[in-house]
């Protein structure tokens, strides 16, 4: 059979699956190590019984909800490769814009940055390589994930600091920059949750307490020991939590100020809370 076929063929049964049939052509060209150019060139040619096989097998992965990145064991985030796997959240392109917004609006080379519940280190590992000077500690509720973010960290040769720690009962000092995207979903919003994610993403990372907000207090009640005097603290937010981050803030942190940033989509997905 030709490749042509068989990607019509299993992408068409993924899609009455739920899922994303384009999933399938792009697991194959990660796993092949193709080009598009490669993949377009070889749709009229005759599959090899080993590419048949390998296509079988991603097709049943994928219509068991796996995402594609827990099956190739990497996902891309900025100018970075990172490693991922069922101890991690997979990171999102609105949390790149996250990353985007706190390089354009601090640029001292001296900063402390504190990134609460790192994951696989996306947003760390980012503000590491971009702004090298500044000191970055990476820090996680769960020890598998932290030992992940420091295998992405000597991945890509970057250095900083990281602690396992619930917020901040292990953390010591004071930060210029307190960012955190951590679970925020509320328990009552499963059905929002895609299968692929519901089925294979930490629920850890994933859902939170006091519908979805229990993370965000816990960081904005204690806030005030851990920030220094002009520092900022920036979140990302599930779409409907904007009012939700904005009566924590302003109850635990009066003397500041809380901006909501819409994403590319146009929802509310970032906070900045900060000294005017």
């Amino acid at each position: 059979m030709r490749y042509g076929y068989l990607f019509s063929h299993y992408e068409e049964e993924l899609e009455k699956r739920g899922e994303e049939g384009q999933a399938l052509s792009y697991v194959f060209k990660e796993v092949k190590d193709w080009s598009q150019t490669d993949f377009v060139l070889h749709l009229g040619q005759e599959a090899s019984q080993e590419d048949q096989d390998l296509l079988e097998s991603l097709f049943e992965q994928l219509a068991a909800h796996k995402p594609a990145q827990y099956i190739t064991g990497k996902a891309y985030f900025r100018d970075l490769e990172l490693a991922v796997d069922e101890r991690v959240l997979i990171p999102r392109p609105e949390t790149e814009e996250l990353v985007d917004m706190i390089l354009q609006e601090n640029s001292r080379a001296d900063l402390t940055v504190l990134d609460i519940g790192t994951g696989s280190g996306a947003i760390a590992l980012s503000l590491a390589k971009a702004q090298p000077s500044w000191q970055v500690l990476a820090s996680d509720l769960s020890s598998d994930a932290l030992n992940l973010a420091q295998q992405n960290a000597k991945a890509n040769q970057l250095d900083l600091a990281f602690c396992q720690s619930d917020v901040f009962d292990s953390i010591d000092g004071q930060f210029d920059i307190i960012v955190s995207n951590p679970p925020y979903i509320s328990y009552d919003d499963k059905e929002e949750v895609g299968l692929n994610v519901l089925t294979s993403e930490p629920h850890l990372a994933l859902f939170a307490d006091e519908d979805g907000f229990a993370i965000y207090r816990k960081i904005l009640e204690n806030a005030k020991a851990h920030l220094k005097a002009d520092g900022k603290i920036y979140f990302e937010i599930g779409y409907k939590q904007a009012d939700g981050i904005r009566a924590l803030a302003e109850k635990h942190l009066p003397e500041m100020t809380v901006r909501i940033v819409k994403d590319l989509w146009g929802k509310d997905r970032m906070v900045v809370i900060s000294h005017g």
